[in-house]
């Protein structure tokens, strides 16, 4: 592939039949199509077509929108009696598309790098004390469980950002109403929940790795309720850390 630098811009047509679109409406179906210009960003190459049309019968909006890449073309479409509400429905089903389809890249290369032994498995920075992590269970702290597991954090937040790519509508929140630290302080919560019934034949840098999925699809379903209890939790730490200091 192209380095991003290199990368063409997106190129965006508009067809409309049986009505006509103003300025105002592609402009904001254009701006409405920043996730995916993000969501696509590693191909070289991605047009777009968004075809309109009016049902007079039914008096509302057939949008379809296709998304040309390289070795592909993904399309999405729906109908509903507001254009915008169309069009945004219609987004969301092609990023769901799209995230299919590049998941469906990933797996072979990823496939090759286990059977090569190069794919890299998340190692931490500083090896936890096992003793204390049980210890901390033991006693129902979590800010200990984090400090003492806080090794992981980096090699965590890392394959977190990654990973999120693989959720459309989540990544276009990093950076506004969720941040990479986010999921990283969610999947420490879900390891404190679950590590005494942990498998014990498994790396724990592996059973970390396998919980990055899950937390971010808890922020995704229930946003307010598990960002809630992230503000606590880290409250609780740097809390902590601060009677540590002292």
């Amino acid at each position: 592939m192209k380095p991003a630098d290199e990368r063409p811009a997106m190129r965006v047509v508009f067809d409309a039949h049986h009505c006509t679109l103003t300025a105002a409406q592609t402009d904001k179906m254009r701006e409405g199509l920043d996730s995916l210009v993000r969501q696509v960003g590693a191909f070289p190459l991605s047009d777009v077509r968004v075809l309109v049309e009016r049902n007079e019968r039914s008096n509302d909006y057939s949008v379809k929108v296709t998304l040309i890449l390289d070795g592909a073309t993904l399309v999405g479409n729906d109908h509903v009696g507001a254009l915008h509400a169309a069009f945004e429905r219609c987004l969301r089903g092609l990023s769901e598309n799209v995230r299919a389809y590049k998941d469906r890249l990933g797996q072979v290369p990823e496939r090759q790098k286990h059977q090569k032994g190069t794919h890299q498995e998340l190692e931490p920075s500083v090896d936890p004390d096992p003793a204390a992590l049980d210890a901390t269970i033991a006693a129902g702290d979590y800010a200990a469980f984090r400090l003492a597991a806080v090794g992981y954090e980096e090699s965590i937040r890392k394959r977190a950002g990654r990973w999120v790519e693989r959720y459309p509508d989540v990544d276009a929140k990093i950076g506004r109403t969720l941040e990479v630290a986010d999921i990283v302080e969610e999947v420490f919560l879900n390891a404190f929940e679950g590590y005494a019934r942990r498998p014990k034949d498994i790396r724990l840098g592996d059973w970390f790795e396998s919980l990055i999925d899950p937390a971010v699809k808890a922020l995704r379903a229930r946003p307010t309720e598990e960002l809630e209890n992230i503000n606590q939790a880290r409250a609780a730490v740097e809390a902590q850390q601060g009677r540590g200091a002292v």
